[in-house]
């Protein structure tokens, strides 16, 4: 997306997290990292920490929640699908990036296990916006996001129902119609990302 560039790979494990087990329904999951070199400056590993940061952990429980509504989480099985996003390069909206790549890579994972078309409940994708002096912004770069006054990530399903919003102000609180404008504006994108989701999976 852009100058941001996350790879996503799918791992299809043969069990479940032990509160799943017996109940005949399958798990997805996330992990997500940026590479040292992703960003201008280098970024330390967190393996070498011993432990992640939070605004990991945030971003994987993003990814991981936003995948999981995409599915019929018993029409998989006991089984755990695993998605990892690493960050290559790094030029703003790497979580939303993440999971728009991260939906491609478990839809691929599903049509190799010939479950594609029985368990996908709908395509997942996901923007960055901001605010920049009143006005939306679509697809934040990262001067822009700098620049923003207010940061909102939103996730949608393929007919536009909201699966989830992350939105925070920088400088000032923003009203209920800006909200709304931001909204419009994230459909409108979400739509160009399914389409192109949907052209890498092939899916007519």
């Amino acid at each position: 997306m852009g100058n941001t560039r996350v790879l996503c790979v799918a791992t299809v494990e043969e069990r479940v997290p032990k509160f799943l087990r017996g109940t005949g329904s399958g798990w997805i999951t996330a992990q997500y990292a940026m590479l040292p070199r992703s960003s201008p400056s280098r970024i330390p590993r967190e393996s070498r920490r011993g432990h992640l940061k939070g605004r990991t952990q945030e971003i994987q429980r993003l990814i991981g929640r936003s995948l999981r509504q995409a599915v019929d989480l018993t029409a998989i099985g006991e089984r755990t699908i695993l998605i990892d996003c690493d960050v290559i390069e790094a030029d703003g909206g790497t979580r939303t990036a993440a999971v728009n790549g991260g939906f491609v890579a478990l839809y691929s994972a599903l049509k190799k296990l010939k479950l594609a078309e029985s368990s996908v409940v709908s395509m997942i994708a996901a923007v960055s916006l901001g605010l920049i002096k009143g006005k939306v912004h679509l697809d934040l770069d990262y001067t822009e996001d700098f620049a923003a006054d207010a940061d909102i990530n939103v996730v949608m399903d393929e007919k536009g129902g909201i699966v989830e919003i992350q939105g925070t102000a920088e400088e000032a609180p923003f009203s209920e119609e800006q909200l709304g404008a931001v909204i419009k504006s994230a459909r409108r994108g979400i739509r160009k990302i399914i389409k192109a989701q949907k052209k890498a999976l092939k899916i007519e």
